[in-house]
């Protein structure tokens, strides 16, 4: 029983971890299906984490630093599509850019708003309380009380954005923008005004997942907190070939992995930590160096679109 109960917590923290990659992802998915590439994920989540805590902290309520969160991760991705879109600068560098302003500034406002630096206050987390009488049901009772409720909100955001860009006519266009957006401009679907929204919403889904690492685990904002979790989902995006279903059952993979560096002590393993450490970036290494070649990115992801231009 006691090799269950380790298992079958390996694999809810598996779901806990893999939330933020997830929101993350799923935001690089409309990004880039629409022909926006977003090394910016990284920067994105930071600032979520951070205006997520901070809202917490001035309000008291966590749903209020939740909306914080999205509300700033979609305004730091609306500079960078002014930047990728109005003003046609190289995606790599924009994205890049943003990563570096969003450690500084939260780095700056930890010590501007709360008075001391690397580290905030503790705030008011997303609550997640199982009932005792789910708790006390053997097995799934334990995986339960391992999740929180960031882990079904991305869920829904799978199935809701694989719906969008598969059932939905909007979904049809933003796949023709980023496949041939000179088509679809002559089709009278607006390229700039569908890319913009885009970007957007990756900026909102990527703060969603900052917050779910500062509101959903450790109530609070560290400088690193993210730790390259944007470039950990940038790789999912890319191993699960730009599609929502495949973006999650990646960052599952990378979650797992980062799950049993936390659980091996649990196992009997008696290698050094630092070995477990790594082991989400080696996966991450190994599937970009085994699968990129096999996967299809958009076709104009990444080509700024000038109207008239062919």
């Amino acid at each position: 029983m006691g090799s269950i109960n380790i298992i079958v917590e390996l694999l809810a923290s598996t779901l806990a971890l893999a939330a933020p990659l997830i929101f993350a992802g799923l935001g690089g998915v409309f990004s880039e299906k629409s022909g926006v590439v977003n090394i910016g994920l990284e920067g994105m989540m930071i600032i979520g984490a951070f205006f997520g805590v901070y809202g917490s902290h001035i309000t008291g309520s966590a749903l209020v630093g939740l909306a914080f969160a999205v509300i700033a991760g979609g305004l730091i991705a609306l500079v960078h599509a002014f930047l990728s879109i109005s003003l046609r600068a190289e995606q790599v560098i924009s994205g890049t850019a943003i990563n570096l302003f969003s450690q500084a500034l939260a780095a700056f406002l930890i010590f501007k708003l709360f008075g001391k630096g690397g580290q905030t206050d503790g705030v008011n987390g997303l609550d997640y309380t199982v009932p005792e009488i789910i708790r006390n049901i053997p097995v799934a009772g334990r995986f339960v009380s391992g999740l929180n409720w960031f882990v079904f909100l991305a869920i829904i955001a799978v199935v809701v954005t694989h719906f969008i860009m598969y059932k939905t006519p909007w979904g049809l266009r933003i796949r023709s923008v980023g496949e041939h957006p000179q088509a679809a401009d002559t089709l009278g679907i607006n390229v700039y005004k569908t890319r913009y929204i885009c970007v957007v919403i990756s900026g909102m889904l990527a703060g969603l997942g900052g917050a779910a690492l500062s509101l959903g685990m450790t109530p609070l904002y560290r400088d690193g907190m993210v730790a390259g979790r944007g470039f950990i989902a940038l790789a999912a995006l890319i191993f699960g070939n730009w599609k929502p279903v495949g973006t999650m059952w990646a960052c599952l993979l990378f979650s797992f992995a980062n799950a049993l560096q936390l659980k091996s002590q649990a196992f009997g393993f008696n290698l050094p930590t630092e070995v477990y450490a790594i082991f989400p970036y080696i996966i991450t290494m190994v599937a970009l160096a085994g699968f990129v070649g096999k996967t299809q990115a958009p076709a104009a992801d990444g080509i700024p679109y000038e109207k008239g231009k062919r």
